[in-house]
């Protein structure tokens, strides 16, 4: 981990980025950090019997982005498990539970008919919704929690699956650059529909197991931009693909002229958002 560190250090210094990246792996041992409290359990069998309490679960809703809002803050880890899951979707999204729910299907698109589940209205029918679930199926865990820390506190014996940016339009300007210019193709870099988790994890790691290596950009969520600085978005490697951004950087766009007019601009937005002395 420590070249990936050094790697790291100097492609923050080239894109004049100041957070350092997240990760995202499994383990079987619960992190110190910030998490969903134990609720409902999410499963197709408790759903077709009538068992879960929906009340319950809605009432202890607790978004994976937020959890990783604060151990952004804190510098800690956010986590997430089957058994402390705080949302149908995130647990699905992050791997820890399949086959999908129903209801879910129903939520995200266009609710379900005589109850007061109106839906979000971010797909047009339950088919559509089947659809972008089935395609971004992640591969089975390989522990218990689903975690996002610092890059700093993964190690060797537990590297990071995916490596996960916040970042605003200029950083990412660069990140996108160098993901190309790594990848050596022109689709390097997606953006498919997708819950805010789900961009993080469940799509570049799905696209992985299809022998496609890409970055995906995310945070376009409506429901998660609360737990988003403003403007900011994320942009999620897979590992391998992460690898040889780090080894591209030299030869790179990032150290040419036209970054550095770019690197202008990512001072101009450090300065209008306060982030900056």
């Amino acid at each position: 981990m420590n070249d990936m560190r050094n790697g790291t250090k100097r492609l923050l210094e080239l894109l004049w980025h100041d957070e350092s990246p997240f990760g995202f792996h499994y383990t079987n041992e619960k992190p110190d950090g910030f998490g969903p409290k134990p609720g409902e359990l999410f499963s197709r069998e408790r759903e077709a019997a009538g068992q879960i309490d929906w009340g319950k679960a809605f009432g202890n809703f607790s978004c994976i982005i937020g959890n990783i809002w604060l151990a952004r803050k804190k510098g800690k880890a956010a986590w997430i498990s089957h058994q402390e899951c705080g949302c149908m979707g995130g647990g699905f999204y992050t791997g820890l539970y399949r086959p999908y729910l129903e209801t879910n299907v129903h939520y995200v698109a266009t609710g379900i008919v005589g109850t007061p589940m109106e839906g979000e209205h971010y797909l047009p029918s339950a088919e559509a919704m089947r659809a972008f679930m089935d395609a971004c199926l992640p591969p089975p865990p390989t522990g218990k929690y689903g975690v996002f820390k610092p890059l700093d506190l993964f190690t060797d014996a537990a590297p990071p699956l995916v490596v996960i940016f916040f970042a605003r339009p200029e950083v990412l300007t660069g990140l996108h650059s160098l993901a190309g210019y790594a990848a050596g193709h022109h689709q390097a870099v997606v953006s498919p529909f997708g819950s805010a988790c789900s961009n993080m994890v469940a799509w570049p790691l799905a696209y992985q197991a299809k022998g496609i290596e890409c970055a995906v950009l995310g945070g376009f969520d409506p429901s998660a931009r609360k737990f988003l600085k403003a403007d900011e978005l994320t942009f999620a490697a897979p590992l391998s693909l992460y690898r040889k951004m780090l080894a591209s950087l030299e030869t790179s766009a990032l150290t040419r002229h036209t970054w550095q007019g770019v690197t202008k601009k990512v001072a101009r937005s450090k300065r209008a958002w306060g982030e900056t002395a």
